[in-house]
């Protein structure tokens, strides 16, 4: 692997875990709520995780690519990464 690919792997798990972070915060929010507020929690943590999953498989993707499709594994990575980022970020700023 390139260390180009390298470094952007690397890059892309350290924000996936800051992300993680706060999915786990809106979690424990959820938890506190009242049972009105948990269900609309508990329904975008469920689109959220499905984001996270689908963005956590087209790393491992991006990592195990060869250098002739790694450009192309990177665009599918990148629109993944970016509704599963999307997303996080409306629900703290809708839940905050």
């Amino acid at each position: 692997m390139s260390k180009q690919r390298d470094a952007y792997v690397e890059k892309f798990k350290a924000q996936l875990d800051q992300l993680n972070a706060k999915v786990d915060l809106l979690q424990a929010k959820a938890k506190e709520a009242g049972a009105d507020a948990r269900i609309k929690y508990e329904q975008e943590l469920d689109q959220i995780r499905e984001k996270r999953e689908a963005t956590r498989s087209k790393l491992d993707e991006l990592q195990s690519a060869s250098e002739d499709a790694w450009q192309d594994v990177k665009a599918g990575f990148e629109r993944s990464w970016n509704a599963f980022s999307e997303s996080v970020k409306r629900a703290v700023q809708r839940f905050d």
